[in-house]
């Protein structure tokens, strides 16, 4: 790759999260707690993407999340790809994979159910991982990525 094409500074160990939908980028940062970081974080949007036309991008140094936070990205950006980096080079590619149930994520959108008026973790089937449609657990509802509202 010609360095000149680089729109982002390069990362010498980490991990570089791709391909976020750009209005999706500031709630990946929320999600994976990295606003309180002490890490050196780099942070791009509306960055050109072949695929995307534009994305988000976030690259932070020396840090490598574990699978359960990964999970976590596919309930808002189901296609974010991760790039594990060491000394330069792309060790590891990693696609975010939606899991088949999702806790103490997304918030019921149905004002009746229990798990909006008790102090308990909610739980989410994942009845379509194509469309990001999820089911409550506790009242049944059903929501689709367009509905989630994250805790």
């Amino acid at each position: 790759m010609n360095k000149e094409e680089l729109q982002v500074v390069a990362l010498k160990n980490g991990t570089v999260i791709d391909h976020i939908p750009t209005d999706k980028l500031f709630t990946v940062v929320s999600l994976l707690g990295l606003k309180n970081s002490e890490s050196n974080i780099t942070i791009g949007n509306n960055l050109t993407s072949k695929k995307l036309g534009k994305k988000g991008l976030i690259k932070v140094a020396d840090r490598f999340f574990t699978d359960e936070e990964i999970s976590r990205l596919s309930v808002v950006a189901p296609n974010v790809k991760l790039n594990i980096i060491n000394n330069y080079e792309v060790v590891e590619k990693k696609q975010v994979i939606m899991p088949d149930v999702v806790k103490g994520i997304v918030k019921c959108n149905n004002p009746k159910c229990i798990t909006n008026n008790e102090p308990m973790t909610t739980i989410f089937h994942v009845i379509s991982k194509e469309n990001g449609t999820l089911k409550c657990h506790y009242c049944e509802k059903e929501l689709n990525k367009e509905a989630v509202k994250l805790l």
